[in-house]
């Protein structure tokens, strides 16, 4: 491709952080947007089957061989300095290719002093470790906003830093580090459970439950086991998803209201899988006034608990009716939801906007779901597989069964993204 592809790098920002990070998926599908290729076509120039193509991009399918990586580098015209473009770009300005995190990044005396903790030169310090905590606090912003893949390699290296810093580490400042490496490994049981990989989501939710316990962390050993009661609901098993919640609540005393909160609401969550509505709606309410009481001392609550407020209870209410089949109730209630949920949490508002056409399909209201699900296909293409993705379709299968006439718009607008 010559010039062109190089010009094609140098000035699309998405396409070279998505090659940046190996999100060959994200690259694929980017790369044919943005030339009007086809997945066969594409294949031809990569040395790969359109069926290949299509898993990659779908994440179904993990690019691990050397030799496949040298062909698509080259089919795609990759440029050898590709790391110098996207300096250019100011991709690799952050921990995260393309976005930039506000303090972030720290000034050069912690600079030199982060190193030389890593290298065990000397020992670690509070100054070190609260850099830590700042800079995970900023990468569980940023996956609300672009999604889980691009974050859980450098969550990965992070995690190494943390453990490392433990041989150096005495005292409090050892079950600090212990601390902080649970909150690593819960971050990364929750991007593999976004991703739908769910053996390495239950070995992540362990390891952050062990450590949780090491530390002393009630507060993080009661959260891994509600995560894992999520990921019981997220799998449609209600029973579980309700004994694992309330396995947080009496195994793990001693923890915030706001962590109780979140026990109690997985529980109504596991409930309303299983269409035990009375159960659901008491939990919530329940949930809710925790989180209430929890919200008039925030200082108390643990940093991974930001996303908590009345706006959420809302949406989780909208879950539970779609749960319930109780349509115009989720209508009603993810559309209030949706409206107040701030535009940076764009991995949540593409799933409760799934959620929502879902609703509005079996409401009957055909024209609407449409709508809603074919505005949602670009970002759950891009941030909300399988997840989102899955509800989308699910929508269309609703309306198909419908024999409504607008299934065909949602179908031809995830064929466009298959």
């Amino acid at each position: 491709m010559g010039a062109s592809s190089e010009e094609l790098w140098s000035s699309h920002p998405h396409l070279a952080a998505a090659a940046v990070s190996e999100d060959w998926g994200a690259a694929f599908r980017t790369y044919r947007k943005l030339t009007g290729l086809s997945q066969t076509k594409l294949g031809e120039r990569v040395g790969l089957v359109q069926p290949d193509v299509s898993d990659i991009e779908r994440g179904r399918r993990k690019v691990t061989s050397v030799e496949v990586r040298q062909r698509i580098v080259a089919g795609l015209g990759i440029p050898a300095d590709l790391q110098a473009v996207a300096e250019k770009l100011s991709l690799d300005t952050a921990p995260v290719p393309q976005l930039l995190l506000p303090g972030a990044a720290p000034d050069e005396d912690l600079l030199a002093r982060v190193t030389s903790v890593v290298d065990a030169s000397h020992r670690v310090d509070t100054a070190t470790l609260d850099w830590l905590d700042r800079l995970l606090a900023e990468h569980r912003r940023a996956e609300d906003r672009i999604g889980s893949r691009p974050l859980v390699d450098v969550v990965h290296q992070q995690l190494r830093t943390v453990v490392d810093l433990h041989a150096g580490a005495r005292g409090a400042l050892a079950d600090r580090v212990v601390r902080l490496a649970a909150e690593h490994a819960q971050f990364l049981a929750w991007m593999a459970q976004d991703q739908a990989r769910t053996a390495a989501a239950l070995a992540w939710y362990d390891r952050a439950h062990e450590w949780a316990l090491e530390a002393g962390d009630v507060d993080m050993a009661a959260t891994t086991l509600s995560m894992k009661a999520h990921m019981a609901w997220s799998g449609g098993r209600g029973t579980r998803c309700v004994r694992l919640a309330e396995a947080a609540r009496w195994s793990a005393p001693g923890t915030t209201l706001g962590v109780q909160g979140m026990a109690a609401q997985m529980a109504a969550r596991g409930h309303a899988l299983d269409g035990q509505a009375d159960d659901a709606r008491r939990l919530l309410d329940e949930a809710q006034d925790l989180i209430a009481q929890a919200s008039d001392r925030p200082e108390n609550e643990p940093v991974w608990m930001y996303f908590y407020d009345e706006n959420w209870f809302t949406l989780q209410r909208g879950m539970a009716a779609l749960h319930l089949r109780d349509w115009r109730a989720a209508v009603e209630q993810l559309t209030v939801g949706l409206n107040a949920l701030p535009d940076e949490y764009r991995r949540d508002k593409t799933w409760y906007r799934a959620c929502l056409a879902h609703a509005l399909a079996g409401a009957g209201e055909a024209a609407q779901a449409a709508a809603v699900a074919v505005a949602s296909v670009p970002d759950a293409a891009a941030v909300g597989r399988p997840h989102s993705w899955n509800e989308l379709h699910i929508t269309a299968a609703v309306l198909t069964r419908r024999r409504a006439k607008e299934a065909r718009e949602v179908v031809a607008a995830l064929r466009e993204y298959d």
